[in-house]
């Protein structure tokens, strides 16, 4: 019996201890014209309001849409709450909620012989998910001292797409992006030249097939920008878990600088 407790006194104190660690995360609301679009934001230890810092602007996966304000941090949340991470590259950290009906990208579906497929497009409206993070990302400058040369993007999944969206639409405000298990319009590449990328994928993809990542990359490398592409031989649509376990991505990603 007492081990039973001692077992479930751990087991509910590690559950704690994530709780804890996830409410440096600050819950916040952005609102637009009568459109909320809730975020999170994790500000460096011995925050300094006059020091300017990097931002990283994380986009969550379709499964994590919503308006709870903590389906977002499922995946990546953890990298950046790292002791050693938040000390040695203090950053400003966002994840915005996008909203259940919307998509971070401007993309449509058709199925296939029983297959998704993904219809990207190069130009048109964004989606409001896109419009209002967007929005988002411009009053962030507003509200804190950010390094304009120290601007980051990344994403996973739906995320991933939209990290080669939103950069798309604000290539001179990136610096670097990160999208994972992503996809985009290759036709837009020359647009994002100038930003640093590292791509990631799972070569045994089922959901978002690679080949779209693979034909980001061709693209962007013929428009001449600088990218890094890994693709991981046995890793399925989570292919994130290899990504962020990734001992040079967050040195990659801190060190570039326009």
């Amino acid at each position: 019996m007492m081990k039973r407790l001692l077992f479930l006194f751990a087991v509910s104190f590690s559950f704690a201890a994530g709780a804890q660690d996830y409410s440096l995360f600050v819950k916040k609301l952005f609102i637009s014209e009568g459109d909320t679009l809730p975020y999170r934001i994790l500000l460096p230890e011995n925050y300094n309001p006059s020091k300017k810092y990097p931002l990283v602007f994380f986009l969550h996966g379709a499964g994590e849409r919503g308006n709870d304000n903590e389906k977002q941090l499922m995946h990546g949340a953890k990298l950046f709450l790292k002791e050693d991470v938040r000390k040695q590259f203090p950053a400003i950290v966002v994840f915005p909620q996008c909203p259940q009906k919307s998509f971070w990208s401007n993309v449509d579906f058709k199925m296939d012989e029983g297959k998704r497929i993904f219809l990207f497009k190069a130009e048109g409206e964004p989606s409001l998910g896109m419009k209002l993070a967007q929005q988002l990302l411009s009053q962030l400058f507003k509200d804190y001292k950010i390094d304009k040369k120290k601007v980051y993007a990344g994403g996973l999944s739906m995320g991933g797409m939209g990290t080669f969206e939103i950069v798309r639409r604000n290539p001179k405000i990136f610096t670097a992006a990160f999208p994972i298990c992503g996809g985009g319009e290759p036709a837009t590449a020359p647009k994002m030249r100038k930003v640093k990328w590292w791509v990631f994928h799972g070569a045994k993809d089922d959901v978002v097939p690679p080949v779209l990542s693979e034909k980001m990359v061709d693209a962007l490398k013929q428009a001449g920008a600088s990218v890094k592409f890994t693709l991981y031989p046995e890793a399925n649509h989570n292919s994130w878990d290899p990504a962020f376990a990734e001992p040079d991505l967050l040195p990659w990603l801190f060190k570039q600088k326009k």
